[in-house]
């Protein structure tokens, strides 16, 4: 979804009240509690994490699944063993309706993506 929201109260008050909004919330909580440095707004029309204008994630609900963008995922868990068994392209971890947060390590990918990002270490596409 690109979103016309200003805030990011704005984007999450517009979503679909589906299993969409649940994973993005859920994403968007654990973002908060693994990054709490990060200042929450809206960015490329969707929710971006950031400090100043340097941007650490982005997250998105689309029509399928709900997405959250870190760059390049393989420098992040070059072995894949945090994101095993996650929808994951290049710079996209996608989470479908079936797929359970709680039942991923994506808050362990979410705070070693962070710190890598904190110390200036290259996690771009």
């Amino acid at each position: 979804m690109l979103s016309d929201a200003n805030t990011p109260s704005e984007y999450i008050d517009q979503l679909d009240d589906d299993w969409r909004r649940e994973k993005l919330q859920q994403i968007r909580a654990l973002i908060k509690q693994e990054a709490p440095r990060l200042e929450e707004r809206i960015h490329y029309k969707m929710l971006g994490y950031c400090v100043g204008d340097t941007y650490a994630f982005h997250l998105n609900a689309q029509r399928g699944y709900v997405s959250l963008y870190v760059g390049n995922a393989s420098k992040v868990d070059p072995d894949g063993e945090l994101l095993e068994g996650l929808n994951v392209g290049k710079g996209c971890i996608r989470f479908t309706k079936s797929k359970k947060v709680e039942e991923t390590r994506i808050d362990e990918f979410i705070a070693r993506a962070f710190d890598m990002w904190r110390k200036g270490e290259d996690i771009d596409c």
